[in-house]
């Protein structure tokens, strides 16, 4: 018998190796086929054939790694251990074969990686330690997807728009906790965004600010530095951002700082989600105004590490029509404007800093870039689905350094807008590359109390970093399949679709709600009986369009209908990622709430507009002939009342039931900060209706 014959066993041996390989190749090949990496790589290949990754393997650095590796290679560790069912070991050195190597290459740009995987490992090539780490975000990907066979595949990559950023909103309602605002920033670098901004007016312990923050639960100056700590560690700039001309709602309606207010007795007005977005910038005329901004960029800048300051100085409402009224007439409401921008811009510079302002107002007088100093970035910003490219080209062509800041559409929602999100975005991530702008910065706001929660915002979070790093922006129903699979795990691709037509579904909105309550709306529909109706009707109509109770019924249904979906969905995910659908059942199930609000409304206005109506005069005859009738159906009559009257008393105990849970949910990710005022709208409205019947009669 010759030596390389084989055996009867040897040979069932290596036919089951052989089917094996088969049936790994032919798993592998399936789990491709579905196989995403967001952002998109710039050049993706994938070749025949399957990287098996063992568990003795090794994560080797290259001697010339920086020392800030071995912390996102222990990132990379602990997916291994998660998602391919072992954990690797870290070493420094020579890789051996099978093992994950990982090093700086020569002639690279900062940002730039390559990923190869191969028969005898994997190998990921970074030009910096930032390459490198992104190089790590995509293999991460591709493990979660993957495990531990892995398609052979090459990339070499890096962002098309270098300064890519998140605006998150910590003022206008809701203030997260560190623990939370730590995951946003694994989420942001997990995608590969590399800047982060909270929006602050108030909700910083300012020294010297007690009265604007002591009914508040503000951030610190040692959460500031544990965050920017956190966040160099992830490769992100936590940029600062603070409200220094308009916008300074609660800081200029205290006793302290109240007179540097433009519009004289503001402080007496009562709160208003609304009004706190329309009025309350400084008075330029008061030279205090510019001393108190200045001191408090002395105090909040110190804290981080940012080479930028954004001063914000958006939508000066006010200015030059209250105590600046004087010098308006003599130099211009632009001029004042500017004059006071250029001033805190050249203050920032002079403390070796970049100053960056949002470009709204001057934008309508462009040239006047050219007056600030030259370092200053202008962040144009707009939010519609079909925000045009106006404001992004006349900046450009003025010659404004620029970040063009498009919106995940959360504000005024429970659930954010993201077929709208996804429009908005897209947009300005090709204006921003047709323009040359520098950066692209996403915003998330928190308008009317900041209800949505923020896990809401990640499918926008994910449309800004994928469209910003590879300009060829996918159709909505695929990037949504995308994001389906990586951010939720879900295996049939289908549950970012549905999230999306959460918000499509309603039609009383938490802003029609809002703006029902302050102005006064509740007010006159608990006026009673009003002689004249129809005076009473046209001030409702004013507040809020209001429509037939068929619709607020009919998105009622639609709405039920998700919320069965998302129920279904559960199945889907993995595991650990489970818990993500319970925030928006409750959302949901609050916007089920709303509709019948709405429906309820509806009904009280079609009464008001019944009992108004004069009867005709051949209706009198008639009208005698039906009293007799009407009289003996009292009792059925009586027993609707009733009926009514129960629907609407369960409606309130189910909206106050909602809250305790929707406050349970808030506490999990946010301090206290103004929650009240959220539960303040809910409660007006579930008193109303308990004597909603009363004010029928």
């Amino acid at each position: 018998m010759s030596c390389n014959c084989m055996t009867r066993t040897s040979q069932q041996e290596c036919r089951s190796i052989l089917e094996l390989k088969q049936r790994i190749e032919k798993f592998t090949v399936r789990r491709r086929k579905n196989m995403y990496i967001i952002p998109r790589p710039q050049q993706w290949y994938q070749k025949e054939g399957t990287f098996t990754l063992k568990y003795d393997r090794r994560i080797v650095l290259n001697s010339n790694c920086p020392p800030e590796v071995y912390e996102d290679a222990q990132m990379l560790q602990q997916d291994l251990e998660e998602y391919a069912g072992f954990c690797t070991t870290i070493s420094c050195g020579i890789p051996e074969n099978g093992d994950i190597c990982l090093q700086l290459g020569e002639h690279m740009k900062e940002q730039e990686y390559t990923l190869l995987v191969q028969a005898h490992g994997i190998c990921i090539t970074g030009g910096s330690a930032v390459g490198i780490f992104y190089g790590i975000q995509t293999l991460r990907q591709i493990i979660e997807q993957c495990g531990c066979c892995i398609p052979y595949t090459i990339i070499v990559d890096q962002p098309k728009i270098l300064h890519r950023g998140f605006y998150h909103d910590v003022t206008r309602g809701r203030i997260p906790t560190m623990d939370y605002l730590k995951k946003l920033v694994d989420r942001m670098a997990f995608y590969k965004l590399n800047q982060l901004q909270l929006y602050m007016e108030h909700t910083f312990l300012f020294r010297g600010f007690s009265e604007v923050w002591r009914d508040d639960t503000p951030l610190t100056a040692e959460d500031i530095l544990e965050l920017d700590a956190y966040c160099r560690k992830r490769h992100i700039e936590l940029v600062p951002s603070i409200a220094c001309f308009g916008h300074l709602y609660k800081v200029l309606r205290t006793k302290t700082y109240g007179e540097l207010c433009e519009m004289p007795g503001m402080e007496k007005e009562p709160f208003g989600f609304v009004d706190r977005m329309r009025h309350h910038t400084l008075d330029v005329s008061n030279p205090e105004s510019i001393q108190l901004v200045k001191a408090l960029i002395d105090e909040f800048m110190p804290l981080f590490t940012s080479q930028y300051f954004n001063i914000c100085a958006d939508e000066t409402f006010d200015l030059g029509k209250g105590k600046s009224a004087a010098l308006a007439e003599e130099k211009g409401t632009q001029r004042l404007y500017l004059d006071f921008v250029k001033e805190l811009c050249e203050y920032v510079v002079s403390k070796g800093k970049t100053p960056m302002f949002w470009g709204d107002i001057i934008c309508e007088f462009p040239e006047a870039v050219q007056e600030l100093p030259k370092e200053t970035i202008c962040l144009n910003w707009g939010y519609d689905a079909d925000w045009p490219e106006d404001s992004t080209r006349k900046l450009s062509e003025a010659g404004a350094r620029l970040y063009n800041c498009p919106g995940v559409s959360g504000w005024d929602q429970l659930v954010n807008q993201i077929r709208v999100s996804y429009e908005n975005i897209s947009r300005m991530c090709q204006y921003a590359s047709n323009y040359h702008a520098e950066g692209l910065l996403n915003t998330d706001w928190g308008d009317c109390g900041h209800i949505n929660h923020p896990d809401f915002s990640l499918p926008g979070m994910i449309y800004g970093a994928a469209f910003s790093w590879n300009l060829e922006i996918p159709e909505f129903e695929d990037i949504n399949r995308q994001i389906s699979r990586v951010a939720y795990g879900d295996e049939t691709e289908t549950l970012a679709s549905v999230l999306a037509r959460i918000s499509e579904s309603w039609k009383f909105t938490w802003r029609n709600m809002v703006d029902f309550l302050e102005q006064d709306g509740l007010k006159l529909a608990q006026m009673g009986n009003p002689t004249d109706r129809k005076a009473l009707l046209d001030e409702l109509e004013k507040l809020v369009k209001i429509e037939e109770p068929a619709v607020y019924q009919q998105a009622a249904q639609e709405l039920e209908t998700i919320q069965q979906e998302l129920y279904a969905a559960v199945s889907h995910l993995p595991v650990g990622r489970r818990g993500k659908i319970r925030a928006y059942l409750i959302a949901v199930q609050g916007m089920i709430l709303l509709q019948k609000i709405g429906a309820v409304l509806a009904d009280f206005i079609a009464l008001m507009e019944a009992q108004g109506k004069e009867p005709a005069e051949d209706q009198t005859v008639q009208s005698d002939i039906n009293m007799e009738n009407d009289i003996k159906r009292i009792p059925e009559h009586q027993e609707t009342e009733n009926a009514h009257r129960e629907e609407q008393w369960n409606l309130a105990e189910d909206l106050e039931y909602w809250l305790y849970d929707y406050k349970k949910l808030w506490r999990s990710v946010s301090k206290e900060a103004e929650l009240h005022r959220i539960e303040h709208v809910i409660c007006q409205y579930a008193d109303w209706l308990r004597v909603f019947d009363k004010i029928c009669d």
